[in-house]
């Protein structure tokens, strides 16, 4: 069954840090990466990684967070930092495999707030 598992969204507040992890299982999965959609928004990239290690950051992430992957494990994680309120959002992780397409996760909240 191929599926992505996402965990470690929740409340932290102004500048603090969180780190989100996505497990992903059933196929060899070549990009993998998150995006995030605020009520009222369009869902947008937050950044991406290729099974090689080249990353894309949205700029307004750019210095603050970090994504990686252990190929191992099929995870994909996004560690972010002197997080803002402007970054409260359902977190979405997303990865790509040539036979199954690009497939989504459940979403995971992440509210900065004081």
């Amino acid at each position: 069954q191929v599926q992505l598992v996402e965990s470690g969204g929740g409340l932290v507040q102004p500048g603090g840090s969180l780190r989100l992890s996505c497990a992903a299982s059933g196929s060899i999965f070549t990009s993998m990466g998150w995006y995030r959609q605020a009520p009222g928004n369009v869902r947008e990239l937050v950044a991406t990684i290729s099974r090689g290690g080249s990353t894309n950051y949205a700029d307004s992430v750019k210095g603050r967070f970090t994504i990686s992957r252990d190929n191992a494990k099929n995870t994909v994680y996004l560690q972010m930092n002197s997080l803002k309120p402007e970054d409260t959002s359902v977190y979405y992780c997303d990865a790509y495999s040539y036979s199954n397409g690009q497939l989504w996760g459940q979403g995971t909240q992440v509210t900065v707030s004081s």
